[in-house]
């Protein structure tokens, strides 16, 4: 905390700190991320910095910083709490450890089926009043953007959930997908995503669950044998900004990055399934990582060894949310 403070207070002492409420000088957005450009949020990232400086005429600068090259994912949530960044993208399950669990919701398997599905509960109401929650803890949430469903990588195949058993696999830190590898008979170890690569090729861990575009990235075609699409769940980022710099923001200005972000979103989202797509016929080229499909029978009994997990977590993401997304989607789990 003391070395995050450090780095806050010389940011603003150095002028770097973004200028807010009227003021005439360039307004400076460090927008953070964990990922590399080449992804569908780093090239969101992208996006939304080319059409923010556009739409403000220059009044507003946005430093992109991929790739954990600012911080590193355990550390970017402080970093913006303490004003040392304005903008991050962090994934859903960073929001556990604030405090605020209902964003496990998106980590419930099979919670959702399809991106139409998953859109469905982020774009509406469900989503609205999610963001909301992150206000108290000075974070404005702006948008949720797509990376996509994960699947499940090892260096043995992996079709029935028992195949997993006894596996140590990477995760994010995650109440609930620690207690998915659990129910799975696996041995869930929390590590950075920048560090999931050594991991895996020195057997720190024997595997871990990605979408198809960051297993790519991450080049683990060159430490993983088989990747299977179980689809258990997905990727999701909120893009988050600090709470007193965006309502510091002149309301002109403010609303053209709410403009910028809108437009940035709907790009990220329709990229993110053909990202994926792309990806996984690069892995196939390699030659170095074998892709399992799931039949339909294989895919359910993914879903009934893992469905336990919606009833056990009702107390800590909330009954009737869960029981709003099933509506929302027309997910009834008693037809499994």
């Amino acid at each position: 905390m003391k070395r995050m403070l450090a780095v806050a207070l010389l940011a603003c002492a150095s002028g770097a700190c973004a200028f807010a409420a009227g003021a005439a000088e360039t307004i400076v957005v460090k927008f953070s991320h964990v990922v590399p450009n080449d992804t569908p949020k780093g090239k969101g990232a992208l996006k939304f910095k080319e059409l923010a400086e556009a739409r403000t005429q220059g009044r507003v600068k946005v430093e992109v910083y991929p790739n954990s090259s600012l911080y590193k994912d355990k550390e970017e949530l402080e970093a913006m709490q303490l004003g040392a960044v304005q903008m991050l993208a962090p994934s859903v399950t960073k929001f556990g450890p604030l405090g605020v669990r209902s964003y496990d919701l998106f980590e419930l398997p099979y919670i959702f089926d399809s991106y139409q599905d998953l859109r469905k509960v982020a774009d509406g109401p469900i989503g609205q009043r999610l963001l909301k929650q992150l206000e108290p803890k000075g974070i404005i949430g702006l948008a949720y953007w797509d990376n996509g469903f994960k699947g499940l990588s090892a260096n043995r195949p992996l079709r029935r959930p028992e195949d997993c058993k006894g596996l140590k696999f990477r995760i994010a830190s995650s109440k609930v997908i620690d207690a998915q590898m659990r129910m799975l008979g696996a041995i869930p170890q929390v590590l950075a995503f920048a560090e999931m690569y050594q991991a895996l090729q020195t057997g720190v861990v024997d595997g871990a669950e990605n979408t198809p575009s960051n297993f790519y990235t991450q080049k683990l075609h060159e430490v993983q044998k088989y990747f299977t699409l179980t689809e258990q769940s997905v990727t999701e980022y909120v893009v988050i900004a600090n709470k007193a710099f965006w309502d510091g923001l002149p309301a002109d200005v403010r609303g053209q990055l709410e403009s910028a972000m809108k437009d940035a979103t709907r790009y990220v989202n329709e990229i993110a399934r053909q990202e994926n797509e792309e990806s996984l016929e690069a892995i196939k080229k390699t030659g170095k990582t074998q892709i399992i499909a799931l039949s339909a029978d294989e895919k359910r009994a993914w879903k009934k060894a893992l469905l336990k997990l919606h009833t056990e977590n009702e107390d800590k993401i909330g009954k009737a949310l869960i029981n709003d997304v099933y509506k929302e989607t027309g997910f009834d789990p008693g037809k499994l």
